[in-house]
């Protein structure tokens, strides 16, 4: 598969804007996905695919692909980075100290307890 992302080499210091560069993350215009590129990409991810599912993922991985593209063209200068389109603010109540149930309250439905704990099968080895 031939690499399509814009290499992130920076030129030697020199005078010019900083916008005139492309962005790193930005990937190149593709030309097409072939069925190699999608076998390329299965065995990569160690993921078995039929003839007819790799014909098949051509199609589907090209519309992906378009539509990352378009999505890539969006004007996003001057845009804070964000990790949610909405603002969200948490939603918690006050860390108030309150009482609880005490320890043999707890333990009075256990099937077994040991030194006021839950006695549960031992899992792993101690090694």
């Amino acid at each position: 598969m031939v690499a399509r992302a814009v290499h992130n080499e920076r030129p030697p210091a020199e005078d010019t804007v900083e916008a005139a560069r492309p962005c790193p993350h930005r990937l190149t215009p593709m030309s097409s996905l072939s069925r190699d590129d999608v076998a390329h990409l299965a065995g990569l991810a160690r993921i078995e695919l039929s003839n007819a599912e790799l014909d098949r993922m051509v199609g589907e991985l090209g519309v992906i692909l378009e539509s990352v593209a378009k999505v890539q063209q969006a004007p996003t200068e001057g845009v804070a980075p964000m990790s949610h389109p909405m603002p969200l603010t948490n939603v918690t109540r006050p860390d108030v100290v309150r009482p609880s149930l005490g320890a043999d309250a707890v333990l009075a439905g256990a099937p077994e307890a040991e030194q006021q704990r839950f006695s549960v099968p031992r899992i792993l080895d101690e090694d």
